[in-house]
């Protein structure tokens, strides 16, 4: 970098451009070094060195990222859940019924455990209930006035400020290096589109999520989507690589997740011939974050954990390999 000195000598102005050493920006701060932060580093570096062998063409270099979990926390329970347990809330006024029906009833009596015993079909009604019946543009309005206000129920800070600093930090890294970025999650589509491209600079076009379906429709004179209380497709377990194949259209080389839920897709990205690589975010920190795995109800990691090893996919232990975990605390 050059930057003018200025310095006085016997009473005249010397302007003197002088070259200062540079000072070398730090790869990925907040990781600390060691394993995983080099293996990160090598990939990168064989994957965008021209006549390498394992150089890949820019329009290739496809990162994929599962949200939940792994860019944001999901416990004590997922961000679209809390969403979910919101909206009903505001709704209830209108729907007397949902005093005596579940999984409505254990929502406004505070009680999770209820609510995970309505499985899937309980979650399913109450995404149909909470997100259909409005059209893109008002269910947009809806998240992104949610987002402006609702805090994570520990740390208190607002849920679009919480950002995992490390893979914000790797995100910014791979995009430096060529990479062209996605979220690929479970969540729904259009609860993240809004507030994607700010937290973690990616566009609402690079995320691929769980969709219901939605019509055309004109309402006084305008067009619109309609949302309808149907489920058109989830983007999970094996639904991952299907969405990538459909929304993205090229096999990604890198891939990033935390749950069982990632695995198909892990699986996927690394069975090709060439470069892939797959890493697993590994919650750890009982005291700065949480610390989870095979036994949890939200982001459960069992199955891909024991297939991590064998299949040499990367497993980032977050007390150990991350120095700082939210981006709000940089």
């Amino acid at each position: 970098m050059f930057r003018p000195i200025f310095a006085s000598l016997f009473g005249a102005t010397l302007f003197v451009a002088t070259v200062l050493p540079a000072i070398a920006q730090e790869t990925l701060p907040s990781w600390s070094d060691g394993a995983a932060k080099t293996r990160i580093l090598d990939f990168v570096k064989a994957t965008t060195t021209e006549g390498g062998e394992g150089f890949v063409a820019p329009q290739d270099r496809i990162a994929v990222f599962d949200n939940d979990g792994t860019l944001w926390p999901e416990q004590p329970y997922y961000v679209q859940l809390g969403f979910i347990l919101d909206r009903v809330k505001t709704l209830a006024p209108q729907h007397p019924e949902w005093k005596t029906k579940e999984p409505f009833k254990s929502i406004l009596a505070g009680d999770l455990k209820g609510i995970a015993r309505g499985g899937e079909k309980g979650i399913v009604d109450l995404v149909m209930s909470t997100h259909a019946g409005m059209t893109s543009d008002q269910f947009a309005k809806i998240v992104t006035d949610w987002f402006a206000t609702a805090k994570h129920p520990k740390t208190g800070k607002p849920f679009d400020e919480m950002g995992y600093l490390p893979m914000r930090e790797l995100l910014d890294y791979l995009r430096d290096n060529g990479f062209k970025t996605y979220i690929v999650s479970g969540g729904g589509v259009e609860f993240m589109r809004p507030i994607t491209e700010k937290a973690y600079g990616i566009p609402p076009e690079q995320v691929v999520g769980s969709t219901i379906l939605t019509e055309y429709a004109i309402v006084g004179d305008v067009p619109v989507l309609r949302r309808l209380p149907k489920i058109d497709f989830v983007d999970d377990g094996p639904g991952k690589p299907s969405g990538i194949n459909k929304f993205i259209g090229r096999k990604p080389i890198f891939v990033a997740g935390n749950s069982d839920g990632d695995a198909e897709m892990l699986r996927w990205v690394t069975a090709a011939k060439g470069p892939g690589f797959a890493m697993i975010v590994h919650h750890t920190d009982a005291e700065r974050e949480y610390a989870y795995d095979r036994e949890s109800a939200f982001g459960k990691l069992d199955r891909a954990l024991n297939e991590a090893e064998r299949r040499n996919w990367l497993v980032v232990d977050m007390k150990a390999d991350w120095k700082t975990i939210y981006a709000s605390e940089h």
